[in-house]
């Protein structure tokens, strides 16, 4: 019932009207007021921006905004897979033989959520991981590892919330937002995706870096509103680090896992 009566709420709310209300506040003059009460709501940390507070034009300005290459060191182990956000871990583990893993106890698969039965394949027993950005986070998105880009392409169209609850209650929050997958070839000659996916009012995910290499830890693109970022790994091809747990804070740069 509880279930039911959320994705009612969201679908009464969730439209391109609300979208457009949302986005052209966010990108006003008058947004800029607001923007002292966002940081306090969000307890925002500021040491680590990079312009003052009063030169962001507006909300979203703010949102994007960029943060010092001190604040967030790059792991430089030759093996390394970085954290490409500052986010929550929200659950890692295995993909089944089946292209099934697991969020909230609710499954999903690897052809929904990748669009192509052929691409999903490469997958199976393989690994994954999960990151949540909260609206408080740092939304610029760098390159998890280095490698060069196999494919981009882009899926779904309308987005829902994200969050513990959205993930709870909500239905098929991951493999049913709107969402820019790519897939890289890593140095280890293995292959890895990173899925990139909307959230709720605002589908935008701009990306910065165009090219067919990614450089690990270089920017590649950014989020407008809270987000999420999905990795999938093939199989045999990494092994997660000693220090992951879910529920743990990860910034941009942090190691998440190894290539073998």
């Amino acid at each position: 019932m509880r279930e039911k009566l959320y994705q009612s709420m969201i679908e009464l709310t969730n439209g391109r009207w609300s979208s457009s209300i949302l986005q052209s506040f966010a990108r006003s003059k008058l947004s800029k007021t607001i923007i002292p009460s966002y940081i306090k709501y969000f307890n925002i940390t500021l040491q680590d921006v990079t312009r003052p507070i009063h030169d962001f034009a507006n909300l979203h300005d703010f949102f994007i905004r960029e943060v010092s290459q001190e604040s967030r060191p790059i792991h430089i182990g030759t093996s390394s897979i970085i954290s490409p956000v500052d986010a929550t871990v929200e659950t890692f583990g295995s993909i089944t033989k089946d292209g099934i893993f697991w969020v909230k106890d609710k499954p999903y698969t690897l052809e929904n959520l990748l669009g192509s039965q052929k691409v999903a394949n490469q997958f199976v027993n393989g690994k994954y991981i999960i990151l949540y950005l909260s609206p408080a986070e740092y939304h610029r998105i760098h390159a998890p590892v280095s490698g060069d880009v196999i494919r981009q392409y882009r899926l779904g169209k309308k987005s829902y919330p994200v969050n513990k609850w959205g993930l709870q209650y909500g239905k098929e929050a991951i493999s049913g937002n709107y969402r820019l997958v790519t897939e890289l070839c890593m140095p280890n000659k293995k292959h890895c995706v990173h899925i990139k996916v909307g959230a709720m009012f605002v589908n935008s995910i701009e990306l910065t870096n165009t090219t067919s290499v990614w450089k690990k830890g270089e920017e590649v693109g950014y989020f407008s509103f809270g987000s999420t970022v999905v990795m999938l790994f093939e199989e045999g091809s990494m092994e997660f680090a000693s220090t992951m747990k879910p529920g743990k804070f990860v910034r941009m740069g942090e190691i998440v896992a190894n290539m073998l």
